[in-house]
């Protein structure tokens, strides 16, 4: 079966497409960035192939340049989900780690992946360990896939760990798409809303601008305030542009430093309305990857450090931490807890409860199903009551900005009159 294998361009570096065979005998085409044809040779050899032919690439020169669209590259929780799920059923089908590889390296449609995952195929056929391969491209898989996979090596059930991944990843995808639903209609609404006032001050509110002064006389004050923000508009939609170019541009490196997370992720939960919904994703991602990770057999000390990170929220993380020094000192898990407010006394309880029976995993995703449910219903009674209060609110808006542009010719009407 043929795949297809590209690795990242790097600088200095040439792209060469070859052709190889396994140790199966079956045809390998794909490409390679080096120095020379003599590193590729020797890369392939290394994995245990055979070359056949290695020549140049003629991609990317001329008319044949490949186009790369925004976020082509990327690697989503949505493809993780898919890839989990389908290495999940060809593994448990008892179909080879290779033969599964090399399927998902040619059916997935992220193209990031697909390279990533013929890489990763590559490397297990020279005999190392699908968690190790995993782990030299942290940048696609996370922590707790390669951990729970590791998990699952040493104890002989790969096929259950990659279901409960593939169910977590399809649970966290699930909520993200709910809460996504359930806030673009009201950005939409926003950006409207946006877009129409700029754009009544720049181009409408001149043209009566120019009337009014040609009639002369006094205008109402609703209507020099109008006159006044749509010539200040002017100056500010260009630096406003400007602004928004360079937050888009920097905005994405800045959220994930720590003194930018150590601020804002606080102020977020304590958001009116948005702080409770905030709140409680965070709590069923933290319970649902904990328990996750407990069932696949993970180390709790380890699986704490990892859930604590991709919670989300540096607030949790840090509930994180103490849990693991209170575990440390061989302390109970959910003793310390009680100590952060982000954990309501139920979820307390009911983890010192699945301590004591021996069901800690089992009450951790009863307790993730819990907040799924509630953020299902508070996004729900959000758009229900964000709904109608943006229409309200962009209609005042308009509305306001009309008759204040009409006042003056009411008024010019009542002097002729």
């Amino acid at each position: 079966m043929a795949t297809m294998t590209k690795a990242p361009a790097r600088t200095g570096h040439t792209t060469f497409e070859y052709q190889a065979r396994d140790r199966a005998g079956k045809l390998i085409k794909g490409s390679l960035e080096a120095g020379d044809s003599g590193a590729v040779l020797a890369r392939l050899k290394s994995q245990g192939l055979a070359p056949v032919s290695v020549t140049e690439s003629k991609a990317g020169k001329g008319m044949q340049m490949e186009i790369s669209l925004p976020g082509g590259n990327r690697v989503g929780l949505k493809d993780l989900a898919l890839m989990s799920r389908q290495f999940a059923t060809m593994v448990s089908s008892g179909l080879s780690l290779i033969k599964a590889l090399a399927i998902l390296a040619e059916q997935t449609e992220s193209k990031k992946l697909a390279a990533t995952l013929a890489e990763v195929r590559a490397e297990v056929e020279t005999g190392i360990a699908l968690s190790t391969a995993l782990a030299r491209h942290v940048g696609v898989f996370p922590p707790l896939m390669i951990n729970m996979i590791r998990a699952g090596e040493v104890g002989g059930f790969l096929d259950q760990v990659l279901v409960q991944l593939a169910e977590n990843f399809e649970a966290e995808v699930k909520l993200k798409a709910k809460v996504k639903s359930a806030m673009t209609y009201p950005v939409v609404v926003f950006i409207i809303a946006i877009l129409a006032v700029v754009g009544m001050l720049l181009f409408i509110v001149p043209v009566f601008t120019k009337m009014f002064s040609d009639l002369g006389g006094t205008l109402p004050l609703p209507t020099e305030i109008l006159v006044w923000l749509s010539s200040a508009m002017k100056i500010a939609a260009p630096v406003g542009l400007v602004a928004f170019i360079v937050w888009a541009a920097t905005w994405p490196k800045l959220k994930h430093r720590e003194g930018v997370r150590n601020v804002l992720d606080p102020l977020k939960l304590k958001l009116p309305i948005f702080g409770v919904l905030t709140q409680k994703i965070a709590l069923s991602r933290f319970t649902r990857n904990l328990g996750t990770m407990l069932r696949s057999g993970v180390p709790i000390l380890q699986s704490l450090e990892i859930v604590g990170g991709a919670a989300g929220n540096v607030v949790i993380q840090r509930a994180a931490t103490d849990v693991m020094e209170s575990v440390r000192s061989g302390q109970s898990l959910a003793g310390p807890l009680a100590q952060h407010r982000i954990f309501p006394s139920m979820v307390v309880q009911m983890m010192s409860v699945g301590e004591d029976t021996g069901a800690l995993d089992a009450m951790l995703h009863k307790i993730s199903d819990f907040y799924d449910q509630e953020v299902e219903a508070t996004t729900d009674a959000l758009t229900s009551l964000i709904e109608p209060l943006m229409i309200a609110v962009l209609g005042g808006i308009i509305g306001s900005m009309i008759i204040a542009l009409y006042m003056p010719i009411f008024g010019v009407f009542n002097l002729i009159n």
